[in-house]
């Protein structure tokens, strides 16, 4: 699954009027209507494919991402994210909500299991499914991968599936580690979403601690 460096090519991104899911397309498509300045296509991953961790989110954010064209800009869940981030060394500069304010990632990558943003940022399984080669396309892109931190159960499974896992073999939970077929650790992360924040489900310092174990192990 993982390819040397010198095999690995560049990873295919979605077209900005990708077809492949109707729901999608069709939200997409309402959007564009009713916000014409907001990105409304998939989203790129952010940061550089050398990088020893791929950071595996769910969907773009409808006011997050799907409005600023970068994973995690411009809501809730990216303040937690990038903030965490610049702490533990993953990234540089001040995050300010918008994808020109100069933050730059450092050993770290992010995208995300579906590129395209779901109603009510709850993907469908054939949705999921349908996104799954682009993950794919971007692990084996990634030469000196050593680490995936899925951030939700839904990204863990995507995770697993595009390495060939069975899914019993690694349960997703807050703070577990596994080590996916082909080597590479998989850390999970309950989701950086101001709903898991506010209920209280995932707290500020949850969220560091997978951060901390995952620098301990990098080095």
């Amino acid at each position: 699954m993982h390819l040397p460096s010198s095999q690995a090519a560049a990873p295919s991104l979605p077209g900005r009027d990708c077809p492949r899911c109707p729901r999608l397309v069709a939200f997409r498509e309402a959007q564009r209507q009713a916000h014409p300045d907001w990105h409304n296509a998939p989203v790129s991953p952010f940061g550089p494919l050398s990088a020893r961790v791929l950071i595996v989110g769910l969907a773009p954010g409808l006011r997050g991402a799907n409005c600023t064209g970068r994973p995690f800009t411009g809501d809730y869940a990216g303040d937690l994210l990038y903030d965490t981030l610049v702490d533990f060394g993953f990234a540089e500069g001040r995050y300010e909500r918008r994808p020109d304010d100069g933050l730059r990632l450092t050993d770290c990558r992010i995208t995300n299991a579906v590129r395209c943003v779901p109603p009510e940022n709850k993907p469908v399984g054939a949705e999921i499914k349908s996104c799954r080669d682009f993950l794919v396309e971007e692990i084996a892109a990634m030469p000196n991968l050593a680490a995936i931190l899925a951030l939700g159960s839904i990204s863990h499974n995507s995770v697993v599936a595009t390495l060939k896992g069975r899914q019993a073999d690694f349960p997703f939970a807050h703070g577990a580690r596994h080590v996916l077929p082909g080597g590479l650790l998989l850390a999970d992360s309950y989701h950086c979403s101001r709903y898991n924040t506010n209920t209280g489900r995932l707290t500020p310092e949850m969220f560091r601690s997978v951060f901390a174990a995952l620098r301990r192990e990098l080095g």
